[in-house]
């Protein structure tokens, strides 16, 4: 096997923490091993049991996540102990460790969470989320991985791993078709040799909206129109050389995300979330970009991967690539029929990478060392539209008894103007915008030794030193509004021209780990490791003035983790524990409608997670995994109006539970059957915390059975989620809340239909 990849056999239950279930392209075409301890991970950059990996890991394979239903990477995250994903829009997903989220927009802010597709780091949220298909595992490495999965990692890091080209011809086609009109097809092509195989694979997702939109001319909310595909190339001219090439396209063109207002209109977020009346700026096609609400996203990506083994115990790998983004999503951001806050974010860039690593094992010692060059450059231009007299009476109540928007949705504030100009303008547009830049260099360098002294102990050190050069750059047109004589929005005016700011920083993030065997099969292990997260060079600062940056201090944190991992008869799983410690913990906060950072101070977090499976029979396994999270921000004074708070979008529990059935009928025919259900306790969707911007716990069940024919060639199943069609918020609050009118998200209600799949 090459390093940089990862090979493991597939477990009939669930993925677990310390047991990761990872299939070969062989293996998850269908066939299975009973024994968990030959499962062999790269997670430590070179090939180990994972059993003997001393760090928290969990792994959901790609044939995983297709017994249990998982289309998505939101709903992946159900699986998951300590892993939340919020899915706002393809443009905003919130990806949660351990109840620390990393979903910033800006492109001054780093994130705290790794996300890694092939190796490469795809990190910076507007460029991140893509389709799940054709993939072989999603890692989930928890806890700080600067030495592993680069400096990104504050808390963790998330891998998307796609099936390589193998050796041989086959292929597979899955077609689906549900309530809500939800077609999705998605499949793959293989064919090749030993030397040289390619793959092509490929899913389109389309649905209608599950929120009815009132507003003429606009379509339903959060309709779903998305396109993926993936080309991969595979060249191994000798044993001890591999190269893998990968280009991948990723499309969304759905419709717009439904915010919607407690307080404003007809719309009923308290009931069956089934009403909206969001109808944008009708000056939207010309100032905003579109003249519907909606996200237009395309991602390009490209990457090439080569593994040399030049000398017995030696191996060298390069790993490179380059992402681009480009996506312009136009919103309603008063959740109204008002004309009111209408704005759009066109976000774009691109990232380039390129790593190089040597790795060296022998009985007694093992090691990895190389180097890292990451580059990006992004923006974030924010268009704004509203009618000068609306704004005004919404926000401020210019004139008394007149009102906002009523609940027939008619708008008595678009009178305003009329009135306070005695009848000579009925109407008043104004706009304005900002842009925000960011290009951040990091040059790192890294290395891990494990040493076994004697075989029951293993001791690993590691550290990344690393040097960061961070260039912010802010550009506004904020106009005096006529007759108002100000601006409207709180944002100093460069009068377009572009002001910018840099910094450079040093570090060091060292990590320890000790594994202990107890037995073959059962190991006991902890580290101590160190995160951060790069500090925040902000334009424009706290108090608005243009030609001076504001610096957050970078966030670090201490992490101090002890579990167990293995098995025992017919059980597997994991048990760990964790302590975390934060300085200078920076948090997101809206200000007079602009995202701004700002440091909360000092912060912990105290938490269990455990994972479990049970192979009953052959046919029949159970699955569960719990996470518990005891943190948030200090309790102190210093702290200021932040102090005790919880972390944003963190669970005190999450647990899963289910069972795997495929039980055979005779020799080319088994019955299969995946429930689940799931839990999440209480969440905050902002800081500070507001009971009335929370969700209160939220339990869903999951369905997916069917019969498998032909030996596992033909396959028809049935699914359902969210079976009990649970009525619960995504989010909550948004950029509404800090003109006085907090807006909320409805969650996707029940969902269902058959599948069929064919394989060759």
């Amino acid at each position: 096997m090459k390093f940089g990849t990862c090979v493991v056999t597939l477990l009939a239950g669930t993925a677990l923490a310390g047991l990761p279930a990872i299939a070969s392209a062989a293996e998850a075409e269908g066939t299975e091993s009973s024994d968990p301890n030959a499962i062999i991970v790269t997670s430590q950059k070179i090939e180990q049991r994972a059993v003997d990996v001393p760090i928290t890991l969990s792994v959901q394979t790609g044939e995983r996540m297709r017994e249990l239903g998982v289309t998505d990477i939101g709903e992946l995250s159900n699986y998951v102990p300590g892993l939340n994903v919020q899915v706002q829009s393809a443009n905003n997903p919130g990806f949660v460790i351990r109840g620390i989220t990393s979903d910033s927009g800006s492109a001054q802010q780093g994130p705290r969470v790794t996300l890694y597709y092939n190796g490469i780091d795809i990190s910076r949220s507007r460029g991140a989320y893509q389709g799940i298909y054709d993939l072989d595992r999603v890692e989930v490495v928890k806890g700080p991985q600067a030495t592993l999965f680069g400096t990104a990692a504050t808390i963790g890091a998330i891998s998307f791993v796609s099936t390589k080209p193998q050796p041989g011809t086959s292929a597979a086609l899955t077609a689906s078709y549900g309530n809500l009109d939800a077609y999705r097809v998605e499949g793959f092509v293989n064919a090749g040799n030993d030397v040289i195989a390619a793959r092509i694979a490929g899913q389109w997702k389309k649905r209608d909206g599950y929120i009815d939109n009132l507003a003429p001319g606009q379509d339903d909310l959060y309709a779903q129109d998305q396109l993926g595909l993936r080309g991969s190339l595979r060249y191994t001219p000798t044993s001890d050389f591999t190269a893998d090439l990968v280009f991948t396209y990723d499309r969304q063109r759905n419709s717009g995300t439904p915010f919607l207002s407690k307080n404003l209109g007809s719309t009923n977020v308290e009931g069956l979330y089934d009403r909206a009346y969001l109808g944008g700026s009708p000056l939207s096609g010309q100032l905003l970009g579109s003249d519907k609400l909606g996200l237009d996203r395309d991602v390009y990506d490209a990457n090439l991967t080569l593994a040399w083994d030049f000398a017995d115990g030696w191996n060298f790998t390069t790993v490179n690539g380059y992402r681009h983004f480009d996506a312009l999503e136009v919103f309603d951001a008063d959740g109204s029929a008002a004309w009111f806050l209408e704005f759009a974010e066109h976000a774009k860039g691109w990232q380039a990478s390129h790593e190089g690593r040597f790795t060296y094992s022998d009985p007694q010692w093992r090691a990895s060392f190389g180097w890292n060059y990451f580059n990006e450059d992004s923006s974030q231009y924010v268009p704004f539209s509203t009618e000068l007299g609306t704004f005004l009476q919404c926000y401020a109540k210019l004139v008394p008894g007149l009102g906002c928007v009523a609940p027939n949705n008619s708008v008595p504030a678009s009178a305003t103007a009329g009135v306070v100009t005695g009848g000579l303008l009925t109407s008043v547009p104004y706009s304005s915008w900002t842009k925000n830049y960011g290009r951040n260099q990091t040059w790192s360098m890294f290395g891990d030794v494990s040493w076994t002294p004697v075989p029951e102990l293993e001791l690993t050190g590691g550290a990344r030193v690393l040097i960061e050069n961070r260039r912010s750059g802010y550009a506004s047109n904020q106009p005096v509004a006529p007759i108002y004589g100000a601006i409207l929005l709180p944002y100093p005016d460069t009068a377009g021209e572009t002001v910018y700011a840099r910094r450079s920083y040093a570090a060091v993030l060292p990590r320890l780990n000790a594994l202990y065997r107890l037995t073959p099969n059962l190991n006991l292990y902890a580290t101590i490791s160190k995160g951060r997260r790069s500090p925040v060079v902000q334009l424009p600062n706290a108090r608005n003035t243009v030609g001076f940056a504001e610096e957050i201090p970078s966030e670090t944190v201490w992490n101090y983790e002890a579990g167990i991992k293995g098995a025992v008869g017919m059980f597997s799983g994991s048990l760990g524990v964790y302590y975390d410690k934060y300085d200078n913990f920076q948090v997101s906060v809206i200000e007079n409608g602009r995202a701004v950072t700002r440091s909360a101070g000092t912060a912990s977090n105290l938490g269990v997670e455990a994972e479990l499976e049970a192979r009953v029979t052959d046919w029949l396994s159970a699955f569960g995994n719990l996470g518990f999270i005891s943190g948030g921000i200090d309790d102190k004074a210093a702290n200021g109006v932040f102090a005790g708070n919880q972390f944003r979008l963190q669970p005190k529990w999450q647990w899963a539970a289910g069972f795997n059935l495929n039980a055979p009928i005779d020799q080319n025919t088994s019955l299969f059957l995946t429930p689940s259900v799931t839990y999440r306790s209480k969440i905050y969707f902002e800081i500070p915390n507001s009971e009335a911007i929370s969700q209160a716990p939220v339990t869903q069940v999951n369905l997916r059975g069917g019969v498998s024919l032909m030996d596992g060639k033909f396959q028809v199943a049935g699914y359902a989620r969210n079976l009990t069609n649970k009525t619960y918020l995504l989010d909550a609050g948004n950029t509404g809340g800090s003109f006085g009118y907090p807006t909320f998200i409805p969650a996707e209600p029940r969902t269902y239909g058959i599948e069929i799949t064919a394989r060759y």
